[in-house]
């Protein structure tokens, strides 16, 4: 699987937010894109989810054109093909750990309490799947949502600073199981970030500026 996105740009009114954005992803690829706070780094991810909409521009996913996508067919992409992982966890409160994780699989009706079970013993939260949300700790919860963006073992895995509210020993431990997860089941990955440990583990990194150009930069 493919993610291209050719010549995108997005505004809100009369604000530009990028322009002209391209981008390829090939299968497998572990792909950074780093830059200054507010030039749109998560709009950007979330218009290869097809979570947001833009103006000009196309977005591919698996030779698939995401604009000419209804609601109903976006989602169910999402459903199949992508994982997201966000800065802020969204796992649910009132769900255990194994059922949070076990979620997108119950939506896809593929329930499989031994590939959960084996999930979490991978990202090392094997004993805790009975835990509540609110008993674990900022790196224990971002692991439950590796675990659940992987579970259904996506094409590609879209991560918006994973590690943003995390300590440095945390965020190396949070990054270990994201990189060894993508890698062991093939994903791709597109990883938002600003920091350039987090960005140095990837196969390539793209710097997104204020004008909306990606071009190669240095994470060190």
């Amino acid at each position: 699987m493919s993610l291209v996105i050719s010549h995108l740009s997005k505004r809100y009114g009369e604000v530009p937010v990028f322009s002209h954005v391209s981008l390829r992803v090939a299968p497998g690829e572990f792909v950074a894109i780093i830059g200054e706070s507010g030039v749109g780094k998560s709009t950007l991810l979330n218009c290869m989810a097809g979570l947001d909409t833009w103006n000009h521009g196309t977005v591919l996913l698996d030779g698939l054109d995401l604009s000419h996508l209804k609601d109903d067919q976006l989602a169910q992409l999402r459903r199949e093909k992508t994982g997201f992982v966000f800065q802020a966890f969204h796992v649910l409160p009132h769900l255990s750990v194994a059922q949070n994780v076990a979620l997108p699989l119950m939506l896809l009706n593929q329930h499989d309490d031994a590939r959960v079970q084996a999930m979490l013993a991978e990202v090392g939260l094997g004993d805790l799947g009975e835990r509540l949300p609110q008993q674990l700790s900022g790196g224990q919860l971002q692991r439950v949502a590796i675990a659940r963006a992987l579970i259904h073992r996506p094409m590609l895995l879209l991560a918006d600073e994973p590690t943003g509210n995390l300590d440095p020993r945390t965020a190396l431990r949070v990054m270990d199981a994201l990189v060894g997860q993508t890698r062991l089941h093939g994903a791709a990955m597109v990883l938002v970030t600003h920091s350039k440990t987090a960005a140095a583990r990837a196969d390539r990194v793209l710097l997104l500026t204020a004008d909306g150009l990606i071009d190669h930069a240095d994470p060190d």
